[in-house]
């Protein structure tokens, strides 16, 4: 059985242990606020170092703000994980984006992202959130993957989030 705990800042060197590769046959792109659907065909590698810097950079500094991650361990091999971001967004500053979201390959469809996501919505509803932010991969994989977790496509498009990744699909879960 896995286990789950809360993750610091100092487990940021952990994250090198989850393998993000996945093959991708289909992406998402938003057109006139729906989803089409695209054929893309490709093997996604895991992280090279550019990438694993960035990761753990964005990780350390929502931990160090106030945002909150919760890891999946098999023993002691990190095989998940997410973040919870520290800052409120959107006109009624009532929601918290789920920053970073992860399973390694080799263990995904075990509900260990569910789990994950049932927690932070846990701690975000703690913190006064009405709503969770996802700003998805357009891969088919996370977006059939958030649309089970109750997330649907929003119109309002947080800004700052969508100018970091244009291609995003971006989605609200209410809590």
């Amino acid at each position: 059985m896995y286990t789950y705990k809360s993750m610091q800042k100092e487990d940021a060197h952990q994250l090198v242990q989850i393998d993000r590769s996945e093959e991708i046959n289909y992406v998402y792109e938003m057109q006139d606020g729906k989803l089409i659907e695209r054929n893309a065909g490709h093997e996604c590698p895991s992280w090279d170092d550019t990438l694993m810097i960035e990761l753990q950079e964005r990780f350390v500094y929502e931990l160090s703000h106030g945002g909150t991650a919760l890891g999946a361990y098999d023993g002691d091999l990190l095989i998940g994980f997410g973040v919870l971001g520290h800052e409120f967004r959107g006109e009624q500053q009532d929601r918290l984006v789920i920053d970073l979201m992860y399973v390694s390959r080799n263990y995904r469809r075990q509900g260990i992202g569910t789990k994950i996501m049932d927690e932070l919505s846990n701690e975000a509803r703690k913190r006064g959130a009405k709503y969770l932010y996802v700003s998805s991969t357009e891969t088919r994989s996370a977006v059939y993957f958030y649309k089970h977790q109750g997330c649907d496509l929003t119109n309002e498009v947080d800004s700052e989030l969508f100018a970091k990744e244009p291609l995003d699909i971006h989605m609200l879960k209410p809590l």
